[in-house]
């Protein structure tokens, strides 16, 4: 029989993320020190417009006070005056044409010295402008230095570095206020950050070691072949029982661990981890009949081993678990996509709608079966597969397959 053909991938969708996304051109965008020292360069701007454009009318109507000349020749026999700056007036053969030209002359020195007097200013008031915007934007950056003490502190806390406070120093004004305010709620955070990581140390003991000795003593039990019929077959009803409940508080375990940030990193390799998923799943794969392919290449990522490898088994095991026994398959592939490591699982399986998707990523949730008394698992699965992808910076998508099964991706940041 031929083998089906290869499913089809959901398009990759790109790991945003706003701490390292930047602008084609970083400096031209809007921070808030751009925007103050607009606003301050702007401000002296426009004043320096105004204060010039009163100054020009002012000195045009002082000059154009009187714009009769301050004396007239009325008569003469034989005029003679010579003028480098007004022509005119050498070419003045009578008094009247000397007046003329003394009046014309008059006039273009008024314009010429208004002229002079706009280019000098406009000259001034570019210089003056670029001063102000320097100050202006050295000034910005004194009084916004606090807020990018508060940006650092809170970059460093996204990192899962609780321990870091602000302690601002200064004037007790607004800012320091915001400061202090933060580093209140960094104390809040921190505090219930480490009651959750003792509860879940302590949980982890208090609940498995019950559950260990209950599975002993069951084991115990079982072992004797003089037990009556009845009581081995309860006791493997318990012993099946007390399983899934270990499984659901690992489950618990894992999942409250996975939503926090991973703080110790390390080099990971998709392709082993879904090589040892592979593996792990194969004799289960086998006795439903369900073939698993696949080809892993090599895409390595920063993060946690254990979690990576918690990611893979659970894709996998859901699966070889929910797929069509006798003649289902399970493709398995990793590579590196536009920056990302990606791990795709895809399966034949039942027909899953379209509107059930997001609910099979919320715990305890499956489709179209009981919330409990399923010999599937314990539906924390994919719960957990999100979280780790989450704390990885990654995320995971499923998409339906036409004729039924899943194309489950999750991307990581390499």
């Amino acid at each position: 029989m031929a083998a089906p053909p290869a499913p089809p991938q959901a398009p990759p969708k790109p790991n945003w993320d706003p701490r390292k996304s930047e602008a084609p051109f970083p400096w031209l965008r809007p921070t808030i020190r751009i925007r103050l020292t607009l606003l301050y360069g702007g401000m002296f701007l426009i004043a320096g417009i105004l204060l010039l454009s009163i100054i020009y009318l002012l000195a045009a109507q002082a000059i154009n006070t009187g714009n009769e000349p301050l004396f007239k020749i009325v008569g003469a026999t034989e005029l003679k005056v010579t003028s480098d700056n007004c022509p005119g007036i050498t070419n003045a053969s009578n008094y009247l044409q000397f007046n003329d030209a003394v009046s014309r002359c008059i006039d273009d020195q008024r314009h010429v010295a208004l002229d002079d007097l706009l280019s000098r200013s406009l000259l001034a008031l570019l210089g003056l402008a670029i001063i102000a915007f320097a100050f202006g934007y050295a000034m910005a950056g004194r009084v916004l230095s606090p807020l990018g003490r508060i940006l650092r502190t809170a970059r460093a806390v996204a990192g899962s570095d609780l321990s870091r406070r602000i302690e601002l120093d200064g004037p007790d004004d607004e800012i320091k206020e915001l400061a202090d305010t933060f580093d209140d709620m960094l104390e809040r955070l921190q505090r219930a950050f480490t009651a959750q990581q003792r509860f879940v140390g302590n949980a982890s003991h208090e609940l498995r070691t019950p559950l260990a000795i209950n599975r002993t003593l069951l084991e115990v039990h079982l072992s004797d072949p003089n037990a009556p019929m009845e009581l081995q077959q309860l006791g493997k009803t318990l012993l099946a029982t007390n399983e899934r409940s270990e499984q659901l508080v690992e489950g618990l375990l894992l999942l409250a661990r996975s939503d926090n940030q991973i703080v110790e990193r390390k080099p990971v390799d998709l392709a082993e981890v879904a090589e040892q998923a592979v593996d792990q799943v194969r004799s289960e794969a086998d006795a439903k009949g369900v073939v698993i392919r696949g080809e892993q290449k090599p895409a390595v990522v920063q993060g946690n081993g254990v979690l990576l490898e918690r990611i893979a088994l659970n894709l996998v095991q859901n699966a070889v678990r929910y797929n069509v026994p006798g003649d289902g398959w399970v493709e398995v592939t990793t590579e590196v996509q536009h920056g990302q490591a990606v791990l795709v699982v895809a399966n034949t399986g039942p027909v899953v709608p379209a509107y059930e998707i997001d609910n099979i990523f919320e715990p305890f949730r499956r489709l179209r079966t009981e919330r409990t008394g399923s010999d599937k698992g314990v539906g924390l699965g994919l719960s957990i597969v999100r979280s780790v992808a989450r704390a990885h910076g990654g995320h995971i998508s499923a998409q339906p397959r036409e004729g039924g099964g899943l194309v489950m991706r999750v991307a990581l940041p390499i």
